[in-house]
């Protein structure tokens, strides 16, 4: 193994707690990491990678596990931290070499406001964006799913529906329902604004009873999130791959287009 005396810049500040959200920032230079993919990828360890095919330059993120809000949640529990996909995101739109952007959701949901940041910040984005969703894409992470500009679903995930709940100390004063409901609408407005499916359907999915045992709301499989308006399309990952690249290629046709207008 080589020793390298790495010189930083004495006018920059290092955070040593995570890695930093350039996505395009290769694993560090040491002979024995074999990290890379080998075909142009590198990854980091917020749990995205960037991936060159030799004509396109993807950038992938994951949302697993509970989506942590403004607690931290106990070190046993997969979480996706806000504050690290917040700036990756950011990174993502302003660095020229990233085409789009695939975000892969298998997650439980989580803290409604950091859920519901992330899925605006995607919303957002002017490149192109696709989400899959594997496994689950359930509570905050319906959202989540829709805020890409074209969403995917394998046939074997599912999505629940369900009121916002809270933890913790809740006072039995009508503001405290009022406040649930002004939050589920921030949801509802969000989800039929973003997707096919209309306010009054998704209301109507996230107070339905008899499905779930001890709650109430809706567990949708792939078909099913498809058929209601949900979710764009049923598929895997070549599909949204598919998509994403012919999005991509679009958006350079239109670009070429205007500049020979400009041109002209």
């Amino acid at each position: 193994m080589k020793n390298y005396d790495i010189k930083r810049d004495p006018t920059v500040h290092y955070d040593e707690s995570f890695t930093a959200p350039s996505p395009l920032s290769p694993p560090a230079n040491n002979d024995d990491d074999d990290s890379g993919d080998g075909n142009g990828g590198s990854s980091n360890d917020t749990g995205s990678i960037t991936v060159k095919d030799g004509r396109h330059v993807i950038q992938c993120v994951t949302v697993i596990g509970q989506v942590e809000g403004h607690n931290i949640l106990p070190s046993q529990n997969k979480t996706t931290k806000y504050e690290h996909v917040i700036p990756q995101l950011v990174a993502i739109e302003e660095t020229e070499e990233i085409e789009g952007l695939i975000v892969i959701l298998n997650t439980m949901g989580g803290d409604v406001e950091a859920g519901l940041a992330i899925a605006e910040l995607l919303a957002g984005m002017k490149k192109p964006v696709v989400s899959l969703v594997l496994g689950g894409g359930h509570s905050i992470g319906v959202p989540l799913a829709v805020s890409a500009k074209k969403s995917f679903i394998a046939p074997s995930a599912t999505m629940t529906i369900h009121p916002v709940r809270m933890n913790g100390l809740v006072l039995g004063v009508s503001q405290t329902m009022a406040y649930f409901e002004n939050m589920q609408e921030r949801i509802v407005n969000f989800v039929s604004g973003h997707s096919k499916m209309n306010p009054e359907r998704f209301r109507e999915l996230m107070l339905a009873n008899g499905q779930l045992v001890m709650d109430v709301g809706t567990v949708l499989g792939g078909a099913k999130a498809v058929e209601e308006g949900l979710i764009d399309s049923l598929g895997g990952l070549s599909d949204a791959l598919s998509c994403l690249k012919d999005m991509i290629d679009n958006d350079n046709a239109e670009c070429r287009m205007q500049n020979a207008e400009i041109a002209l």
